[in-house]
């Protein structure tokens, strides 16, 4: 819950230290930022005209996420950030619902947790996917409203990436577990139903993007086969980008025009780097929206 986050969350305007006052989160300064009655609270610095994931496609991540397809790939993440500290805070950037840093928040009983998100909906769902979890509106792509080194893990699933501002917040030697797809991915979709395909280069590019302010220690694949209904194979195109780009009628039809049920490869790279602590300016901003 927010109360057990105050030391990690900043004020988006002047980066001080909050308070919480009732239903409001208040800063020294006195800029304030209501509570919503849902448990998140929104800390945007100005409005965005980026709004995120939409209700439906939270809703499909929920029903697919929930239905435990993904559990491989939950708990590789999960493994990854638990070995890095007996009693972390941990920060999801991109939280959508949570899932992941519910899991992470499980496999370290003494862990807290914060996810970050710029959709609503999102923030919605991510405030009640655990009793150690904050949840905070706010744009990924603009200086988070962290604390400078509160962080021992982030997170980063699935999500954009502002270097910058995954390392800003990370404790000395902290820790960056990501985990991306595969061009294997998905794959038996991907052609069939005309979803976003994966860069062959994804791996190397996140390298070079986080290069100049974090070392890669290690990392792995996770592939695994499921077994998805229609409805399965519904939610999960649903909950992607993908689902952005195609006509709702046409992807319907032809996800019913594929067997039921349908084996479909996941496959993913779980990366865990180590913060350089590199001085201010010895590395140049990078950003990555892939």
């Amino acid at each position: 819950m927010l109360s057990d986050a105050l030391d990690v969350l900043a004020c988006p305007l002047c980066a001080g230290a909050l308070e919480l006052d009732g239903r409001t989160l208040a800063c020294a300064l006195g800029h304030r930022f209501d509570v919503a009655r849902q448990g998140y609270v929104s800390l945007l610095a100005a409005p965005t005209k980026f709004s995120g994931d939409s209700a439906d496609m939270i809703a499909a991540r929920e029903r697919f996420l929930g239905s435990g397809h993904f559990a491989p790939l939950i708990d590789a993440v999960a493994a990854a950030a638990g070995s890095a500290s007996a009693g972390p805070v941990v920060l999801e950037v991109g939280a959508g619902t949570g899932h992941y840093l519910a899991a992470v928040l499980d496999s370290v009983p003494d862990a807290r947790g914060v996810g970050i998100d710029v959709s609503k909906y999102a923030a919605r769902r991510a405030a009640r996917c655990h009793a150690r979890a904050a949840s905070v509106l706010a744009d990924v792509w603009d200086r988070l409203p962290v604390r400078d080194g509160a962080v021992d893990v982030a997170l980063s699933v699935f999500a954009p990436r502002n270097a910058a501002e995954l390392q800003r917040p990370l404790a000395p030697r902290g820790v960056l577990v990501v985990l991306t797809p595969t061009t294997g991915h998905l794959r038996q979709l991907v052609d069939g139903l005309g979803l976003v395909h994966v860069d062959e280069r994804k791996s190397q590019r996140l390298d070079e993007t986080l290069s100049g302010r974090f070392e890669r220690l290690e990392r792995r694949r996770v592939e695994f086969s499921m077994t998805l209904s229609h409805n399965d194979v519904e939610a999960v195109v649903a909950m992607g980008p993908s689902a952005r780009h195609l006509d709702t009628k046409r992807r319907a039809e032809a996800i019913a025009a594929l067997p039921e049920p349908l084996r479909v490869d996941a496959s993913a790279e779980v990366a865990v780097y180590r913060r350089r602590d590199a001085a201010a300016g010895d590395v140049q901003p990078a950003q990555t929206r892939s």
